[in-house]
């Protein structure tokens, strides 16, 4: 399954400049791991990197210009960095499989004349086969909604970063000239809107597979935004196979999976049964108008109790064990602040079960988890988390825990991670 090896944001809210894990410039930088979490105190941008994972993902799927709007986010000029004249930018570093060359995605999103947020520069690079160094070839090239693409499963070329700034039309008549003609490799590419995505458009046609793929992968991305009240909704009756981001179709999954897959559901339950004593079985029952409810039965009543009536820890773990076990996982998955509600001891095994998850022989999703719990953290390994900090300047810093061998070395004599942090230790540099 695709894997994300690193990132960098730019411009994004308190997030000026940060990378986490590798880039393809980045020599030494190890790539992230299957789990991931993010940790710091309170204002430091936990939230702010979460989001730019769910913004990206809403450009992909509307456009910039409604994304900068959405999910309270003010527009553009309330995401930009403060002080800051620079496009927001993003790259993403990933491989499609284990064996596959690595691909890179740049993003750079600014103001045109208008005042508007448009895309100012999208690339897709990837080295050629046997390439271990050296500056990815291009097959991928956009300026403003004007640029060239390379078909197939072609190579690409190298490009002059700085020419291409000069004239965007002469530049791609270079390019073009260079390969005689628009050939059956190269084709000029002028989007009708540049306020939407050059990978939404060109990934739907069979002649790009590459960008294909990488637009699928993005699609494929689940940010939970569960909440327990939304799972306490009465939708309509009928099985949907997916968890959807706020859970409002909790029964629906449930009434799904007791249909389709009775095995696994009967897992899923017997786990549950494990971490939240007294619960015996979860189903589903339809009302005279069509409506759906969840029922939980208690060994120790003899009849259910809905829904409605669970606690909040509860409805969330039983949510985070069904997208888990979900038969069609997605590629990414990024949960933020999972403790909120649950009974502390409860962190370890959930943390667990997020990388048993990400790490089994199925190959399930990567994770990406913002967390302010130590008992969650202790759980975890060195390489596993991050850790945000506020400089003086205002913006956000970030590091890995096991770049500090003092940390690693503590974890191997068996102090738990969270402990060091509890103690304010991993956030001393």
């Amino acid at each position: 399954m695709s894997q994300i090896e690193g990132f960098r944001i730019k411009n994004f809210r308190v997030l000026r400049d940060i990378t986490l894990g590798k880039l393809w410039n980045s020599r030494t930088a190890s790539p992230l791991t299957k789990m991931t979490a993010v940790i710091g105190k309170n204002g430091v941008g936990k939230s702010t990197l979460f989001d730019a994972f769910g913004f990206l993902a809403d450009c992909l799927k509307v456009g910039v210009e409604e994304a900068c709007d959405m999910r309270g986010r003010g527009g553009f000029k309330r995401i930009r960095s403060q002080g800051v004249q620079a496009p927001i930018g993003f790259t993403i570093y990933y491989k499609e499989d284990g064996n596959a060359r690595p691909i890179t995605y740049e993003l750079e999103i600014d103001l045109d004349t208008d005042g508007r947020p448009y895309v100012s520069k999208e690339r897709l690079r990837q080295r050629r086969r046997g390439q271990k160094h050296g500056r990815p070839f291009s097959f991928l090239i956009l300026n403003r909604g004007l640029g060239i693409a390379w078909k197939g499963e072609q190579e690409g070329r190298q490009i002059d970063e700085d020419q291409e700034e000069i004239d965007i039309k002469n530049w791609v008549k270079g390019l073009l000239q260079d390969h005689v003609e628009e050939s059956s490799e190269t084709e000029m590419v002028e989007l009708s809107d540049n306020r939407k995505l050059g990978i939404a458009t060109l990934g739907s046609l069979k002649q790009h597979p590459r960008i294909s793929r990488f637009r699928q992968y993005i699609e494929g991305w689940y940010l939970s935004y569960f909440t327990p009240d939304a799972a306490r909704g009465l939708p309509l009756a009928g099985p949907q196979k997916h968890l959807n981001l706020h859970g409002d179709n909790l029964s629906n999954v449930v009434q799904f999976m007791e249909r389709e897959h009775k095995d696994k559901f009967t897992r899923i339950l017997s786990r549950i049964a494990e971490r939240i004593p007294g619960i015996d079985r979860i189903d589903t029952k339809e009302t005279d108008d069509g409506r759906l409810l969840l029922r939980f039965n208690d060994k120790g009543f003899t009849d259910p109790f809905y829904a409605q009536q669970m606690s909040d820890g509860t409805l969330k773990v039983f949510a985070f064990l069904l997208l888990l076990d979900d038969p069609n996982p997605p590629p990414f998955l990024c949960v933020e602040e999972p403790e909120n509600g649950l009974y502390h001891k409860l962190l370890e095994t959930l943390a667990r079960e997020f990388r048993e998850h990400a790490t089994g022989r199925k190959g399930g999703s990567q994770i990406f988890i913002t967390t302010h719990q130590p008992y969650f953290v202790d759980a975890l390994n060195p390489d596993e988390v991050w850790i945000l900090a506020k400089e003086k300047d205002g913006f956000t810093s970030i590091h890995r825990a096991s770049d500090d061998p003092i940390v690693n070395n503590m974890v191997k004599e068996g102090i738990p991670l969270g402990s060091l942090w509890f103690s304010d230790y991993l956030d001393a540099r």
